[in-house]
């Protein structure tokens, strides 16, 4: 039985729906394997949104494990944050109390043997010593090459590119971050016609405003980065269910950090934008 790790940090529906989604095709059969745990960076009872999906995670039967990460070493945590918060980048401080918090992490998940762990609305950047642990796959929502980040600082970077397209890809977790080698992807465009209405007001406001200013007055409501990111989202829950059955079907497999086909090492990962357009169209 090809056997799947979870990782979220539960902390929205768009959590639930992705597990949801993946429970039901296994369910099915269209993914020929099994969730064997779920791990979340929230405790019961420390957030609304965190308990209502380890409550859904329960309720499909599914192994919960938790550890907080708000709770964990905590004045090592608040040092860190302040340290980042005046360099602008991780330091020392945020290095070790990663490094703990995914080393107590492996200690909980010893008694599984996973076959690959997705990430899935988790939330926190992984350690070297987790990376080499286990197989780990996580969503990107942009092209293989494409914007680091989050995938509202990728949608920024787009806009500010006035990129013609984009895509999500399924990626290798590896210590650099965002820079795993891809394993699928697909990809659409962004400058179409109907959409072009759009590129013209953001153009006409881009004439008179600075992009932190739009950023600041409409942030996520922009016309056209909510457009974006609506066309995204379509294509993020059938982009993950077909990796993880191209995975269960032994179509690729993870090889001392090197995404391996039945041909050869996979550089640039499967293109799967035909069927995954499909899938957003019916």
């Amino acid at each position: 039985m090809f056997e799947i790790g979870w990782f979220s940090s539960g902390r929205d529906e768009a959590a639930r729906d992705l597990l949801q989604v993946v429970f039901h095709e296994i369910q099915k059969g269209s993914i020929e394997g099994r969730i064997s745990f779920v791990f979340v960076t929230r405790d019961r009872g420390e957030k609304l949104e965190s308990d209502r999906f380890i409550e859904l995670a329960e309720s499909y039967g599914l192994e919960v494990v938790c550890l907080s990460h708000r709770r964990f070493e905590p004045e090592l945590r608040k040092a860190a944050l302040a340290e980042y918060k005046k360099l602008g980048e991780d330091s020392s401080l945020m290095l070790e109390w990663r490094r703990k918090y995914d080393i107590q992490v492996m200690a909980k998940l010893s008694g599984y043997r996973p076959d690959i762990i997705v990430l899935a609305g988790y939330m926190l950047i992984t350690s070297p010593e987790i990376c080499y642990e286990y197989n780990m796959i996580n969503l990107h929502p942009a092209l293989p090459g494409g914007p680091k980040g989050t995938w509202q600082e990728v949608i920024w970077q787009l806009l500010e590119e006035e990129a013609e397209k984009t895509g999500v890809m399924m990626h290798l977790i590896t210590p650099e971050l965002d820079a795993g080698p891809a394993i699928t992807y697909c990809e659409f465009s962004i400058f179409d016609d109907e959409i072009k209405p759009l590129w013209d007001q953001w153009r006409a406001k881009r004439a008179g405003k600075s992009l932190q200013e739009i950023q600041k007055s409409e942030g996520e409501d922009e016309p056209l980065f909510s457009e974006i990111r609506r066309r995204g989202l379509m294509r993020e829950l059938p982009l993950i269910t077909a990796t993880l059955k191209a995975a269960a079907a032994g179509k690729f497999t993870i090889v001392n950090g090197d995404v391996m086909s039945q041909s050869g090492k996979l550089d640039h990962g499967f293109d799967l934008t035909p069927e995954i357009n499909s899938a957003v169209a019916s």
